[in-house]
C-alpha cells in the first residue's frame, strides 16, 4: 500500500506540470510512451501521476514491458526531484534498479509514486512504485524502483 501523502502542494504541482510540459518535446521516448501520463499530487519531494496503459507499453505476453516500468521509474525519480526544491535541473542517471512484482495489461490504469528521499549537493537518490488502480483505488504493486542521479549539473 501506498504511504500516508502530507496535504497535496498545489506550487508544488503547478511547477512539476511545467517542468514535465517542457521536458517532453525534447525527449522522443517519453512523447512515446508517457505522452498521456497525467500529474496528480506534489509536495516537497513527492510526485504521483496516473497512466492508461495501450499496446505500446506492452510486451508479447501482454503485461506491461520492463522497460516501460524502468522508464517510468527513470521519470518519476526526476520529477520527484524537481518536486524537492522547484529546481528545473534534475541530473543525470548514475544507477536505476528494479524489482518486478506483478503485472499489468492494456487497458489497466497504473499509479506512479516517487520521493526524493535524499537531494543533496552532488547526488540526489529517489524510489519509486508502480501499482495498478482498481477501484480507484491502488491494487497490487506491479514494479518498485530506486534511481540515484548526478544532480551536481
Amino acid at each position: 500500500m501506498p504511504s500516508e501523502l502530507p496535504p497535496n502542494d498545489p506550487e508544488t504541482l503547478a511547477h512539476v506540470v511545467k517542468y514535465w510540459e517542457h521536458r517532453k518535446p525534447h525527449s522522443p521516448i517519453y512523447q512515446f510512451l508517457l505522452e498521456d501520463i497525467k500529474l496528480t499530487y506534489a509536495s516537497k519531494g513527492v510526485v504521483r501521476a496516473r497512466l492508461l496503459l495501450s499496446k505500446n507499453h506492452i510486451n508479447a505476453h501482454g503485461g506491461i514491458h520492463g522497460s516501460v516500468s524502468a522508464t517510468l521509474i527513470d521519470w518519476v525519480g526526476g520529477v520527484a526531484i524537481a518536486a524537492w526544491d522547484h529546481r528545473t535541473k534534475t541530473g543525470v542517471s548514475t544507477d536505476i534498479h528494479i524489482s518486478y512484482q506483478s503485472s499489468a495489461k492494456d487497458g489497466d490504469c497504473i499509479e506512479i509514486e516517487g520521493n526524493a528521499g535524499k537531494v543533496g549537493g552532488t547526488l540526489a537518490f529517489t524510489t519509486a512504485t508502480i501499482w495498478k488502480v482498481v477501484d480507484d483505488k491502488p491494487g497490487p504493486i506491479v514494479a518498485t524502483g530506486s534511481h540515484t542521479k548526478f544532480v551536481k549539473v
